[in-house]
């Protein structure tokens, strides 16, 4: 028992290797916001692509429904070695694409952060899409006799309670996002899980990735217990918003 403790919880390696852990923990946070922020924001505009009435944009949703379906299939740790590995080698880019280096960033951090944006947009689309078919169909009509165009409902009207409606499974997707980060460490991203596998390589003690999964829990747990919060409220919302029905 106490080989496992020592192998696992040692308390004073961790001490020793705290600060190591914690800066790599701080690129996966970095990591998990920018991917995040941006995920959202393109599975918005996807589900919007989608929802775009009338023939003349049949080809737009089929390109929009084909792009969803592709990249909720293929594996996100594929992805990331099809990114890190093909675009630097595509000459006809410009440097400044093919080798970035935003934010004083290096470049495998930021094909990183493209391949969680290209996977998690799909997936975040798929619930803005739930939300937006959730909006009873009166309020674009209502909204589309008031003058509105299908844009400005949209923008106005639906996805304001799209969005609502949807808040907690978009969260619920972000703390997935988030455990998903340790998947960059394939192309050398120095965060939390690659440091931690560095140390135990080095000293054959796992308590530095134990410290790692420590993190994590404390990030991802007030987070989950928010979503539950979240739900709750929701659903007392909707029951409160039931008619009552009495006893026989």
């Amino acid at each position: 028992m106490q080989e496992f403790v020592n192998q696992f919880f040692d308390f004073g390696f961790m001490a020793e290797h705290f600060d190591e852990v914690l800066e790599g923990f701080w690129i996966t946070v970095q990591l998990s916001i920018i991917s995040g922020v941006l995920a959202l924001a393109w599975g918005l505009i996807l589900a919007s692509l989608r929802q775009l009435p009338g023939r003349g944009f049949l080809p737009v949703r089929a390109v929009t429904i084909a792009y969803i379906d592709v990249f909720r299939g293929v594996p996100l740790l594929l992805l990331i070695l099809l990114i890190a590995g093909g675009i630097p080698s595509l000459d006809f880019l410009p440097e400044w694409l093919r080798l970035p280096q935003w934010l004083g960033k290096p470049d495998n951090f930021w094909f990183g952060v493209l391949a969680i944006t290209i996977t998690y947009g799909a997936y975040m689309a798929e619930v803005y899409r739930a939300g937006i078919e959730a909006v009873p169909p009166g309020q674009m009509e209502a909204a589309r006799s008031l003058g509105m165009s299908h844009r400005q409902a949209m923008r106005s009207v639906i996805l304001p309670q799209a969005i609502r409606k949807v808040f907690a499974p978009l969260l619920n997707d972000f703390i997935a996002l988030t455990k998903d980060t340790t998947l960059v460490s394939v192309i050398a991203v120095n965060e939390a899980v690659l440091v931690g596998s560095d140390i135990q390589s080095e000293t054959f003690n796992s308590s530095a990735l134990t410290l790692g999964a420590i993190m994590f829990l404390l990030v991802t747990l007030p987070l989950a217990r928010f979503v539950d919060k979240l739900i709750s409220r929701e659903q007392g919302r909707f029951t409160r918003g039931a008619p009552r029905v009495e006893a026989l």
